[in-house]
């Protein structure tokens, strides 16, 4: 069974910029990149790496704890020494809100 969750005001974060969200036990990276909006775990696959700590360049997140990096779009890997994809989740469409879908 699926459920919403909704993380935060679309106003809370300025375009190119990330914010991170505890909720139900979930630690999330919300992304306002190129004009949409994205949610993926917080922590890197690697390590120990908050990725809401790291930076952004257009839809690519490069971990600040060892420069491993991921297309926040789907989650996969683009740079070593990152292996594992992140979790992604789908965006539920809200005109102010960032809400997405949770299993």
């Amino acid at each position: 069974m699926t459920k919403t969750l909704e993380l935060c005001d679309k106003s809370d974060i300025e375009e190119g910029s990330i914010l991170k969200i505890d909720i139900d036990d979930l630690e999330l990276a919300v992304y306002h990149a190129e004009g949409a909006f994205y949610v993926t775990n917080d922590l890197c696959t690697h390590g120990p790496g908050s990725l809401s700590e790291g930076y952004l360049e257009g839809h690519i997140i490069e971990c600040d704890f060892h420069n491993g990096q991921f297309d926040i779009r789907n989650g996969e890997v683009v740079a070593p020494p990152c292996v594992i994809a992140l979790t992604t989740y789908k965006i539920i469409d809200h005109d102010t809100k960032v809400v997405i879908e949770v299993s």
